[in-house]
């Protein structure tokens, strides 16, 4: 089990993108701070089809109890998390696990890091039993993903995601961007791949995709996302223009659900991040990285100074 204090810098650029909303469609709450609280279940996991079989390997990790203050309209987000390691069933084995994410929501970018790195995985069957340990699998990826967001004025992730302002009325948007990638997946003998117990892969491409917010009424949202592209990649950033470069296709939807009073809010949301490290078209060797957050939140909205209000002037 790991605990950890962050500190973000979280992304100048977008915070210097001063766009104009239609205020008809999106409000942002008066209040400047909030405080947070939140479970959160962050995952890292793989499939291999090999021969028409498809393996997925799991992590054994548990959802942690998160803390944090945000202030809205700067660049400073703290947060703390603590995992709840008695929710591990002792059966899957031991899962060694760092795993850094960053869900940054814009005006008019989104920005996702991934820093994730882990070790010990199962496998098990449609039911959840005839579990096998993989104690030697170890999985790393690093990643940078970013979109434009064309409909800025009228649809809002902020509202979606950090709900830190409200979607007054239904809106979607057109999206465009893409990521960059680098892989190594490495075992002592549980993981084979093209007579290797290695992998290697660094993959960079572009991306489109739509979002909309549905305003059900004026407490209640539900919000989701789907981005596809197409990436290029190797086994190495040298190898580009050296030796074959191999095509992979991501898959990256989000969702999300909340309910906002103008003091709280209550949240559900869930992204993930679909990318292959190997892919053919006859479904030999294809494998695939599957990660993101499934995080469940309260907010709790304050005045700036809530210890010492201003006087009403007689």
């Amino acid at each position: 089990m790991k605990s950890y204090l962050s500190l973000l810098l979280l992304f100048i650029l977008p915070h210097f993108c001063f766009a104009q909303i239609d205020t008809t469609y999106i409000k942002p709450f008066d209040n400047k701070l909030s405080l947070r609280t939140y479970l959160s279940m962050k995952f890292l996991s793989m499939e291999q089809e090999s021969g028409g079989e498809i393996k997925k390997f799991m992590p054994n990790t548990p959802m942690s109890l998160g803390l944090g203050v945000s202030v809205n309209n700067t660049i400073i987000n703290l947060s703390y998390g603590q995992g709840l390691s008695f929710m591990k069933d002792p059966e899957k084995g031991k899962t060694k696990a760092f795993d850094f994410q960053i869900h940054n929501y814009g005006r008019k970018f989104i920005i996702d890091l991934f820093i994730q790195k882990y070790h010990g995985f199962y496998t098990s069957d449609n039911s959840d039993k005839n579990i096998q340990l993989y104690p030697d699998l170890n999985i790393q990826q690093y990643g940078a993903f970013g979109q434009y967001v064309f409909n800025n004025k009228k649809f809002s992730y902020k509202a979606a995601f950090n709900q830190n302002e409200k979607q007054l009325k239904s809106a979607g948007s057109f999206l465009i961007g893409g990521g960059v990638y680098f892989t190594k997946i490495g075992s002592d003998s549980s993981f084979v791949h093209k007579s290797r117990n290695s992998l290697r892969n660094f993959q960079f491409g572009v991306s489109g995709g739509y979002a909309y917010t549905w305003a059900i009424n004026k407490r209640w949202f539900t919000s989701g996302s789907i981005t596809t592209g197409i990436n290029f990649g190797t086994e190495r950033i040298n190898d580009f223009g050296k030796q074959r470069i191999e095509i992979y296709p991501t898959f990256f939807p989000r969702i999300s659900a909340g309910y906002n009073k103008e003091k709280w809010s209550l949240g559900l949301s869930y992204v993930n991040n679909l990318i292959f490290s190997s892919f053919s078209d006859n479904n030999n060797n294809n494998v695939g990285l599957v990660s993101g957050n499934l995080q469940i939140g309260y907010i709790w909205r304050l005045d700036s100074n809530p210890f010492f209000k201003k006087k009403k002037l007689d």
